[in-house]
């Protein structure tokens, strides 16, 4: 295999007021991508403001004391970069990718919107009706709609639960000062990181970063997290459509798990990619979905892996027996010889690629501090991959699989009859 990195590329610095930098110096790249990330996403918001932190990643795009929206897009469409930014459960970014010698006005963009921006009333109007357009899509895409569903039910009252984006209600709620209050409490220096990887000097960031950022005080309030608690559970939503959007599920490892490298190699080969055991099965000799995958979702304290596939309602019982009996089969053998190792090497060959991306070396950099408090190299990734063995995946297997699946179906399924025999891996 080509190289996995240097460790010691990697450098983190904590301002006093608690913000922490890292970058990952490359000096051979011609690009930096430099993100602002906090430690704040769905998860962390009352029910009643479920979709806050998303409505307020896009606001802080509407201007600056300094800047219009449309002058924050020309500042960094004008010189070919990428600015952007994204909302998941747990965590905020916003990030701008730009040739090196763009790097001082990328973070004086990114640093005027997250510092500086006004908050208009008009311009929060005009935004929620956005989101809401952006909320109806979703609905009406059941690929995206039938994720949302199986959430709901997997793990019901958690504010895992809910959906990023909230819901018409509870995006038709928020006010300019739910807005202020709620970046007051949860934006603070504690849970802010600014991480930069690229074509990028650490000291130099670090006295940028201190200079725009130092009179930044408070810590943010800590919220009391609950592990959520799966419930097997079947949702059959009946709608008009050419195909079912299927997805199903297991309760799976929390993000720091010491055994998700065993749950990496499992997945990859269950159904990673056009050589997995599902795609094969499914697609190459069945011929009964055009595409079917795993995959595994991670959080805090708690995730699950699932599979996904979009087919025909006569399909739909063949399909769930084929991965339940999958799962039975890793649970009793474990993989062949050959797969696992062609799983791991796919796992190392996808870390490889990866480094080839500035963008990509950055979100990585700073989800291992955000979970682990620490740089996870490449290399040590590759070396626990390639350190599991057959009875790790069996083990984890036997764990995994030996309750009852749930199950979220949408689509013409007024037909489909689900015995319970079927939600049960054996």
């Amino acid at each position: 295999m080509g190289s996995l990195g240097d460790a010691s590329a990697v450098r983190k610095s904590v301002l006093p007021n608690g913000i922490r930098v890292l970058t990952e110096a490359l000096p051979e790249f011609t690009s930096a991508t430099l993100g602002i990330w906090v430690e704040n996403g769905s998860a962390y918001e009352p029910p009643e403001l479920n979709g806050i932190s998303h409505f307020l990643e896009h606001i802080f795009f509407k201007g600056t004391e300094r800047r219009t929206a449309k002058e924050i897009a020309e500042a960094i469409d004008g010189v070919g970069g990428v600015l952007n930014a994204f909302t998941g459960k747990e965590y905020t970014c916003y990030y701008a990718k730009v040739l090196r010698e763009d790097l001082p006005l990328a973070l004086d963009v990114l640093s005027d919107l997250f510092l500086h921006s006004t908050f208009l009333e008009e311009e929060i109007e005009r935004e929620r009706g956005v989101i809401l357009s952006e909320i109806l899509e979703s609905e009406d895409s059941p690929d995206d709609h039938v994720h949302m569903v199986f959430d709901r039910a997997f793990w019901p009252g958690h504010p895992l639960s809910l959906p990023i984006t909230g819901t018409a209600q509870t995006v038709s709620g928020m006010k300019r000062e739910h807005f202020l209050r709620f970046l007051s409490e949860r934006y603070r220096p504690d849970r802010i990181l600014v991480c930069a990887a690229g074509a990028v000097d650490h000291d130099w960031l670090v006295d940028r970063i201190g200079q725009a950022f130092g009179h930044l005080s408070g810590t943010t309030p800590k919220v009391t997290t609950v592990t959520p608690a799966a419930k097997p559970a079947l949702s059959l939503i009946e709608r008009d459509l050419e195909q079912v959007q299927m997805v199903l599920g297991v309760p799976g490892l929390p993000h720091t798990d010491d055994r998700r490298y065993a749950a990496y190699v499992m997945n990859t080969a269950l159904g990673g990619g056009m050589s997995s055991r599902l795609f094969q099965e499914v697609r190459e000799k069945r011929g009964k979905a055009y595409s079917i995958a795993s995959f595994l979702s991670a959080f805090r304290g708690a995730g699950y892996l699932a599979v996904n596939a979009g087919l025909g309602s006569d399909a739909v019982v063949e399909v769930l027996e084929v991965v339940r009996d999958e799962l039975g089969k890793l649970m009793r053998e474990g993989l062949e010889r050959h797969e696992l190792e062609r799983a791991k090497s796919q796992i190392k060959g996808t870390i490889l690629l990866s480094l080839e991306s500035s963008e990509s070396r950055m979100s990585r950099i700073a989800k291992n501090e955000m979970y682990f408090g620490r740089n996870i190299d490449p290399a040590e990734v590759a070396a626990a991959i390639s350190g599991v063995v057959h009875g790790d995946v069996v083990d984890l297997s036997r764990e995994l699989f030996s309750g009852r699946m749930s199950v979220a179906l949408l689509g013409d399924v007024s037909e489909v009859a689900i015995d319970d025999a079927l939600l049960s891996p054996a």
